[in-house]
């Protein structure tokens, strides 16, 4: 949900939601200060994120989601160690965290072409994931997923099912579905519906690359040897119950490092 529509119903569309079974509710707050809010053209700003988050709260949701952004470059370290101190005050139960990517053809490509935005280097954007990781880590805060943080158990079931390739059921346009070996799609704007199977050795590397993105990785020997010998030699791996899985110190980089281990 965004915070517009969440101020806009009210908490009796949020009670209503929750007697049709709704358990959880994910809120794309993004940033809490407005002029951040503003350059990426967002309908709400951040007094009314407060007041939809005090709504839900209100009507007895206890599982809520918090989506922010990082990787910007006029977000300075000050702004984002604002925006992380209040919402940790506010106490949700998952905090998820992305960095800004540009889409082609969106509006801001457009403007990164024109000249008129400069994109965060990475040493920005890194520095600004490990102000993300040591304030969750602070506050209690299990980092379980590259970008995803929940208090003790209270990880998201929902996403935890696609990173552990468990069978799942996509409804509505453009969704997609899994199940026994073959990822489908349903039909958007005009584009056919369709499928693939995937062959064992495609499952194998997206088994890899799904789990290296988890605290829980994957299970020993899923990687060549001689990779995961080298990986765990320069510490891009490490080893924890039986399984191997990329330290939180290198999740920054774990692209790269997935790219070579598959």
């Amino acid at each position: 949900m965004n915070p517009e529509d969440i101020v806009e119903k009210g908490p009796d569309y949020v009670r209503e939601l929750l007697a049709l079974g709704v358990n959880r509710v994910s809120m794309g707050v993004q940033s809490l200060d407005d002029g951040i809010l503003r350059w990426m053209n967002r309908r709400h700003d951040a007094a009314r994120a407060r007041q939809a988050f005090g709504i839900l709260r209100e009507a007895g949701v206890r599982n809520i989601s918090v989506d922010l952004i990082f990787g910007i470059s006029q977000l300075s370290e000050a702004i984002f160690a604002e925006t992380l101190r209040e919402v940790l005050a506010w106490r949700p139960e998952h905090v998820s965290a992305y960095q800004l990517s540009i889409e082609g053809g969106s509006a801001l490509a457009e403007l990164v072409r024109q000249g008129r935005y400069r994109e965060a280097p990475q040493e920005q954007c890194a520095a600004q994931y490990r102000q993300l990781c040591d304030a969750l880590r602070a506050a209690g805060y299990v980092h379980y997923e590259i970008s995803n943080w929940a208090l003790p158990c209270h990880e998201a079931v929902h996403n935890s099912a696609y990173w552990s390739r468990h069978p799942y059921v996509g409804l509505g346009p453009a969704a997609h579905s899994f199940h026994d070996h073959i990822r489908s799609w349903n039909a958007y704007d005009g584009h056919p519906a369709g499928s693939e199977t995937l062959s064992e050795e495609e499952e194998r590397e997206e088994e890899i690359m799904l789990g290296l993105r988890t605290a829980r990785g994957v299970a020993d020997g899923r990687i060549d040897a001689a990779k995961a010998a080298a990986a765990l030699a320069d510490g891009r791996l490490e080893r924890a119950g039986g399984r191997l899985r990329i330290p939180e110190d290198r999740w920054f980089v774990s692209d790269d490092i997935i790219a070579d281990l598959v």
